[in-house]
């Protein structure tokens, strides 16, 4: 994780360490992404991969998400877990979405994206290839702010 970022000044004691947040992401499946556009907010889970501090988005390039996003990079995201009140623990990050590589993805070498496929790949496909179906497109969220709580350690 990248240590500049500023440092979450409520609920501390619940927060969790860069570690933790570095594990949580890389064993969830769905964050939920939120854009912003013409007609307000728009709110939708997408797939992701947690890699060098960046949350990467795998998207369909003719969504509403990659279309708002294109107009205003600016996204919140959300991955949480629990189902009772002293289980929730989560991460909340804002940024910017950045494109990186061809639009759509249709393979082209890209130094940038060879953690990131590999990642995806092997927590989504089973392997260490990305399908490509010219549908979709990566987006790469560097953290400006990155918020986190793990209810579970309340009266620890």
């Amino acid at each position: 994780m990248t240590e500049a970022l500023p440092r979450q000044k409520r609920g501390r004691r619940i927060a969790m360490t860069p570690e933790e947040v570095d594990e949580f992401l890389a064993a969830q499946r769905t964050a939920r992404v939120a854009t912003t556009s013409g007609d307000g907010p728009h709110l939708t889970p997408l797939w992701f991969t947690w890699v060098g501090g960046a949350l990467w988005l795998y998207s369909i390039t003719k969504s509403r998400r990659w279309a708002d996003l294109r107009t205003d990079p600016r996204v919140a995201v959300l991955v949480d877990d629990g189902t009772e009140f002293l289980e929730l623990h989560g991460v909340q990050i804002t940024g910017e979405a950045t494109v990186i590589g061809e639009v759509p993805r249709i393979g082209e070498p890209c130094p940038e994206l060879v953690e990131p496929e590999r990642s995806m790949a092997r927590k989504y496909f089973g392997g260490d290839q990305m399908p490509y179906d010219e549908r979709h497109a990566w987006l790469k969220v560097a953290p400006q702010k990155i918020t986190s709580w793990d209810f579970r350690k309340i009266g620890n």
